[in-house]
């Protein structure tokens, strides 16, 4: 495994500048190849300085030649960076989603309290069929692909087949460790994964074991980690406490742990009441105990003193309304749960379509065009009471709400404003 560094103060200001003059060759590249037009170059240019101006404050992880600026774009200088910096290109279309996650099975070993699939009923989706909308995905500017499970690796041939269908983008595997073996990571690697995300959401053996409900989560957990070391893959975690657990130092031990073991960057999610959680009291913070994470997030990220630990994406940082608000919807990004239903988001349990009985671009403009313009609600829990009203009202036994249920949701929903990037980008 090449050796990982932590880009931040002077040091990450000179990369900056470095990016963003390879940024301007390339695509001058592309202007004299007669890909960009010249009515819309200097625009399509300042657009992106706006676009990468957003990541500033974010801690880079550097690995080899390759920097990570978000989470959620992919590496510079790679294919699938430059395919995502398309984004922002001049047109009059909507402009395109780059992030997917993609449910490859709902079989698991582990019973996780908190789990947005925990309802999640149904026979896995055919794999053609999910390859095949992979590949639609990647030919409609796609550039970063999150595979999960359930547990993936429970299910190798069918996750080894969407990886494959992926042509030019970031692939992470979200994975416990369960099922995992050094060969089947090789075999990743090879193909193009670029690392895996585990489940960290406590420093203490035990507690990580009771909350996934399996004697064995922490072991899979560690060997998880060491075997993609030794493959050389990159580790990244998926973080969720709640509110009390920022307040009690909770925080700065499993930061402190996730620095030894080797984890480059904390995907940090906010508890949702999801699946597992819906209806629940369990996502309230306050203003000032937002702005209190928030600082946490910014010491981390930015000051020298912890210049070694892992860069933390926060999505209550992100989705900020003066940041990308809700990307939720193909605004930025969307959901494709194991047997085949099409959802804003994966913390959102309302569904546009199965793909089992419709075709993929039927759903997915019907989903854009609910989200016509992006929102700075995080409707994931602004709607969560009215989907709990729905499933209670109707026994439901099985999640997501079937496309006719969803629509009580979506005609009434607030998305709120604008945020402040797809408002300020437009007008340039």
């Amino acid at each position: 495994m090449k050796k990982t560094e932590y880009l931040t103060g002077a040091r990450k200001m000179l990369y900056n500048q470095y990016i963003k003059i390879y940024v301007f060759f390339h695509f001058l590249g592309r202007f004299f190849a007669g890909e960009i037009k010249p009515s819309h170059f200097i625009r399509f240019l300042r657009r992106l300085l706006y676009f990468l101006s957003k990541m500033k404050l974010n801690k880079y992880v550097k690995t080899g030649k390759y920097i990570k600026l978000n989470l959620y774009v992919p590496v510079f200088p790679s294919k699938a960076f430059f395919k995502a910096c398309k984004k922002v290109y001049i047109s009059d279309q909507k402009m395109p989603c780059i992030s997917v996650l993609i449910s490859v099975t709902s079989a698991c070993r582990y019973n996780c309290e908190h789990c947005y699939q925990k309802l999640d009923r149904g026979k896995d989706l055919d794999i053609g069929m999910l390859c095949e909308v992979t590949k639609q995905l990647d030919k409609m500017g796609v550039s970063f692909f999150n595979i999960e499970g359930g547990e993936p690796f429970l299910v190798y041939d069918r996750l080894k087949k969407v990886c494959e269908s992926v042509e030019t983008g970031e692939i992470w595997v979200n994975s416990t460790g369960d099922g995992m073996t050094p060969e089947r990571l090789a075999e990743l690697k090879a193909i193009g994964v670029r690392g895996v995300m585990f489940s960290i959401h406590s420093d203490d053996p035990e507690q990580i074991n009771s909350f996934m409900q399996s004697g064995k989560a922490w072991e899979n957990l560690t060997k998880g980690i060491e075997m993609c070391h030794r493959a050389g893959l990159e580790v990244a975690s998926n973080t969720c406490i709640e509110k009390e657990q920022y307040f009690d130092g909770t925080f700065e031990k499993i930061l402190d742990l996730t620095k030894s073991l080797g984890v480059s960057i904390i995907q940090l999610i906010k508890p949702k009441p999801s699946g597992g959680w819906l209806g629940k009291e369990v996502s309230y913070f306050s203003q000032s105990d937002i702005a209190y994470v928030e600082s946490l997030v910014h010491k981390y990220n930015n000051d020298g003193e912890y210049r070694d630990y892992p860069f933390i994406a926060a999505q209550i940082f992100d989705e900020r309304s003066d940041m990308f608000g809700c990307t939720a919807g193909g605004t930025d990004r969307f959901y494709i749960n194991a047997k085949g239903d099409v959802q804003p988001c994966e913390f959102l349990n309302i569904s546009y379509g199965n793909l089992k009985e419709e075709e993929f671009s039927e759903i997915y403009d019907r989903m854009r065009r609910s989200f016509e313009k992006a929102g700075d609600r995080w409707l994931c829990e602004t709607c969560s009471a009215k989907v709990a009203e729905i499933v209670s009202e109707n026994n439901i036994t099985s999640l997501p709400l079937n496309k006719e249920l969803s629509q009580k949701v979506i005609e009434n929903w607030d998305r709120g404003k604008v945020p402040e990037f797809y408002d300020e980008v437009t007008k340039i």
